[in-house]
């Protein structure tokens, strides 16, 4: 292929890209996955699926209400913590809630009913 109509090639492969993109719908502000996507942040320390081992809370389950007042805790520094309270200051109010929902949604798992 010669060199111009290899960019030419190219602009439109990125047009066509640009054009599919401005299509698709970004998520609801209040919907579950973007709960879920925001939630996997905490997967590092909190397990997969909110499932925490060893000292960690476990997350799954927990009400909505009690997690929102926890992180609330943290970002606002009456929770001490080694790493939590600069987790928390990165979300929104909107954030937080939507990431309770998700864990809150989850089923508990069973060895700890």
């Amino acid at each position: 292929m010669k060199p111009l109509t290899t960019r030419w090639a190219l602009a439109i492969g990125w047009a066509a890209a640009a054009a599919v993109q401005a299509q698709t719908p970004p998520a609801a502000p209040g919907s579950a996955q973007l709960g879920r996507n925001l939630a996997a942040t905490c997967a590092n320390c909190h397990g997969t699926n909110g499932n925490a081992r060893g000292d960690m809370k476990p997350l799954a389950g927990m009400p909505a209400d009690k997690l929102v007042a926890m992180i609330a805790d943290y970002k606002n520094g009456n929770q001490p913590a080694t790493i939590m309270h600069q987790i928390a200051k990165g979300y929104t109010d909107e954030q937080i809630r939507l990431i309770a929902a998700y864990f809150a949604a989850l089923p508990v798992p069973a060895a700890r009913k």
